[in-house]
This record gives structure tokens, sequence and C-alpha cells, in this order.
């Protein structure tokens, strides 16, 4: 697993807060350690070992921040691309067009037949090719050692909702997956502008066929509903028709956006209280104006970032949200400086925002991998149980994206995460490849190494316990689940090998608190 290499620079001394500091003040020199540095690395991150987390913690809080977030620095070029390819949907010229029609309507069966072995073809080509990608992206994920980067492609992936299976070209969600990635930590603005000529979302939405005789509502309504203003804030009806104008004409012929302008309507249009003969640019400047789109993406950022609990932030969260969204229309939707503020905040660090938020599938098994240094399973096994947990990359399950927080959570998504966390540590369990087992590929006894192996037989296991559970949880243990550790460890003589730390490893994984970072 390639390290994240930390430039050596001076620690960062923040100043002390006043009595009542507001929301984004920076945490006090006392308040900036290990724990939360550890912290800081799970949620702008996939985490890492304990070595990732001593480089963070001796930047200061500000220098972590920009470490993390200032990226683009940090020379990676990751796995390779070589293996996706482009050409699997090309389109078919006017001329093949008009022959495939031509013997879809005759009667020459062996023609038509051919005709349709071609596209199964195909289309077993295209979702060969999504695994592909989903193994790059897993990668990607696992490797980098720009994690921000990842962490926030993943959040647009579920903001920006679409999928695969309605979108059906892998090379065009591999492109979107790609602008992610490009605007992950860049203007959000751009972004909105860029999205509504992105393949993949004008095909997921119908609005590739939006045209001035049959104008398609689906993108401007989820532009104002999900993508920028969020779900009855400001617009109304008349402004969804109306935006559907602006937006027509808006298509892509192969991989690339096209503006096809007979199809355009450019006649004029009122939207939001504004009138003139808007194209979907006018559209976007016009909705990203409203204080509440600001608001609406703070919020965003809050709930995956910080805490996800239901509802909407109050008190000091609510306060937080604001601020952001005033430095968000003051930046002019440049994310950075509002990105710097949400993790410079003394509100992230605060005590009742640590394990605040429950781990997405993806988060799960990729903080796994990069804390304990867990070697590359079967990505088809990997990506299987991600579906089990109810993540399947590349395909959400509609236009809202994830819910996330606690729909995470239910009988059966415990019972896929348990069998997954098995099948990471040991290479054994549920969906592995050819029924037999992988090699363990690590050593769990890594984990415990710095505990002394001398003296009181009680004290070395509370020491191994504690070692287990301070490399796992992102919280303090409950009594209970300390105890189900330390029953364990007794019940075998408190032998020390690596069954026995393999075994407290995976109860660790299963206990409750592991589910929250």
């Amino acid at each position: 697993m390639t390290p994240l290499t930390l430039t050596s620079t001076s620690p960062t001394t923040s100043t002390a807060p006043s009595p009542t500091p507001a929301p984004s003040s920076t945490p006090s020199t006392s308040k900036w350690d290990e724990s939360a540095a550890r912290h800081l690395l799970n949620r702008a991150g996939f985490g890492g070992p304990p070595d990732q987390v001593r480089e963070l913690a001796a930047l200061g809080c500000k220098g972590a921040v920009a470490r993390l977030i200032d990226f683009g620095s940090i020379p990676w070029d990751g796995p390779s691309t070589d293996d996706i390819r482009s050409d699997i949907h090309t389109p078919l010229s006017p001329e093949e067009r008009r022959e495939v029609q031509r013997i879809m309507r005759g009667d020459d069966a062996e023609a038509i037949a051919a005709i349709r072995e071609r596209r199964n073809e195909i289309d077993q080509t295209d979702r060969k090719q999504v695994r592909v990608i989903q193994e790059w992206w897993f990668r990607r994920m696992l490797e980098s050692p720009r994690p921000m980067e990842e962490k926030m492609t993943l959040f647009w992936h579920g903001h920006f909702a679409s999928g695969i299976r309605t979108v059906k070209d892998s090379y065009h969600m591999y492109l979107q997956n790609q602008l992610f990635r490009r605007m992950a930590v860049g203007n959000f603005a751009t972004l909105v502008h860029e999205i509504i000529r992105d393949p993949a979302m004008l095909k997921y939405l119908d609005a590739d066929e939006n045209r001035r005789q049959r104008p398609n509502e689906n993108l401007a309504r989820e532009v104002m509903e999900l993508f920028v203003l969020g779900e009855g804030h400001g617009y109304t009806e008349a402004d969804i028709k109306e935006g559907a104008r602006a937006l027509t004409g808006h298509s892509f012929h192969d991989d690339e956006a096209i503006f096809r302008r007979p199809e355009h309507d450019a006649g004029i249009k009122t939207i939001m209280g504004q009138t003139g003969a808007f194209d979907g640019d006018g559209f976007m400047d016009i909705i990203l104006a409203r204080p509440e789109a600001s608001e609406f993406i703070a919020s965003k950022l809050y709930r995956f970032f910080v805490n996800d609990s239901p509802g909407a932030p109050t008190g000091k969260g609510a306060a937080l949200c604001q601020d952001l969204a005033r430095t968000m229309r003051g930046e002019k939707y440049d994310l950075k400086p509002v990105l710097t503020q949400l993790f410079t905040s003394e509100h992230f660090y605060d005590a009742a925002n640590r394990g605040a938020v429950v781990k997405s599938p993806v988060q799960l098994l990729v903080q796994a991998s990069r804390e304990l240094g867990l070697p590359a399973r079967n990505p088809q096994v990997v990506g299987k149980g991600c579906a089990f947990m109810g993540q399947f990359i590349l395909e959400p399950p509609n236009v809202k994206g994830w819910a996330g927080g606690r729909s995470w959570i239910s009988t059966s998504t415990l019972f896929a995460r348990q069998n997954t966390m098995l099948y990471m540590l040991s290479g054994q369990g549920r969906g592995r490849a050819g029924g037999q087992p992988e090699s363990l590929g690590w050593d769990p006894l890594a984990v415990v190494a710095h505990v002394p192996q001398q003296g009181d037989r009680a004290a070395i296991c509370a020491a191994v316990v504690d070692a287990v559970l301070d490399r796992c949880l992102s919280v303090a243990p409950s009594a209970h689940s300390r105890s189900i550790l330390s029953q364990t460890l007794a019940d075998s003589g408190g032998t020390l090998d690596q069954d026995r730390v393999l075994g407290l490893l995976c109860l660790a994984c299963a206990l409750p608190e592991y589910q929250l970072c």
C-alpha cells in the first residue's frame, strides 16, 4: 500500500479559543493531538495506520488540514487505466443505423438474430468493464496518498447520483467519475455547469432528448431539488418547466457533449423572478445566486463529514453550516476555503461529533484495509460485499443517491458487514472465490507488537485488549464490548498467537462501535 507521504514542516500552533468560541474557531493546541488527527484522517479520507496519524498530528491542525486538502502537490499516477475501453459502445454511422433499421423491419430472421447477438456481446463486454472500473476505483481508494481526493469523489458520486443500469455505458460512468475527481475540491459552480453536459447524467435523466418541441423536466427538476437548492427551497413547478426549456438542446455524441442549437428553445423565460432568453448556463447562474444553494451544499457537507444524525443540524452545528454557506458565497463556490473552515473548526473535533457518522460500506472496507494494512482481496468479492451491505458502486439506488447514516444499518446489512470483514481480515468466509480460503496475507500480531510479553498475565491480557480496541475503534468502547474481548482472550488461556489476535480483531470489527467513525 502506498504510504501517505507527509512533508516535514513545523507544527502550526493555533491560538487559544475565547471562552465562548465560534463554531468555526480552530481547536486550541491542547485539543489537537493524535486522537484529533486520527478523527480528521478518518473523515477527510479513509483512515490510516498509526504512523500516518502521528505524522499528521505533528503538522498541527492547520498544517494537517492543508496537507489533506492541497493534495495536488502530491505526485501520484494511480492504478493503470489501460484496461478501460472507450470503444465498446461506438455509435453507428447514419448509414449503418439506417441499415440496421431496414433489417429489423424486414423478415430476414438470420440477419435480425445476428444484430441481436452483437448487441448482447456488446452489453456483456460493458458489464465486465463495470467490474474493471469498480476494481480500479477501489484500488485508488486503498492506495492513494491523496485520500481527500477519493473521499470527495465518493461524495460527488452520491450527490450527483447516476447509475450504470440506466446509463448503460461503463465508459461514460468512468468519465463522470473522472469529472468528480478533477473537481473534487474545486469550484462547485463550475461542477454544476459541467454536470448539465455530462453524458452519463444526460442519459440517466433522459436529458439527451430534451428538445424545444418536447421539453423534458427531469434534469431541471433534479438540479433544483437534489443538486443545488434542495427539495422545496424557493422554486416552483413553473420554475422547473422554464428551466427545462433553458436546458433544451444539451446532448452528447459518442463521449462528447454537444449543443444542438436547432433543438434549443431560445425564447424568453421567467425563472425564479428573472426574465430573459436563458440557456442552460443562464439557468445554472440564476439558481447558484440563491442563498439556498450555498446553505444546501453546506448542510450536505456537514452531514457527510461531521454528523449524520437524522434531522437538520442544531445549535453549533447549525451555526457552522451558516458560516460555511457564507464562506461559500464569499469565495464564489470555491470549495477549498469551505473545507478548510470545516476541518479546522472546533465543532468538527467536538466529542459529540466523534463516532457520529455511520461508516458507509466503502468506508468500512477501505478504512479497515488502510488502518490494519490488510492485503488486497479478490475485488469481485469485495464489490459483492459492498453491494450486500447496500452500496453498489456506480449504481446508487436512485437519483437521490444513498441515504447514508442509520440507513446503512439493518439486521441483513449487519450480517453482511460481519461476513465481509471476516473475509477482509482472514481471507475466509462467505463469498470467497472458488470456495477456497485465501492466505492470511498479513500479520495480526503486528497490532499488539508493542505490548510487553513479560509480567503479570492479567495485565498483559488487558493491554492486548486495549491495543486491539485502540487500533480498531474510533470511539471509546462500552464496558460490555470490552468484556467480550477480555473474556474471549481469558477463555483461550491468554495465549497470544496469530489465530488468537485475529479472532480478537474479528470480534472488534463486529462491535457496534466499529460501525462508527
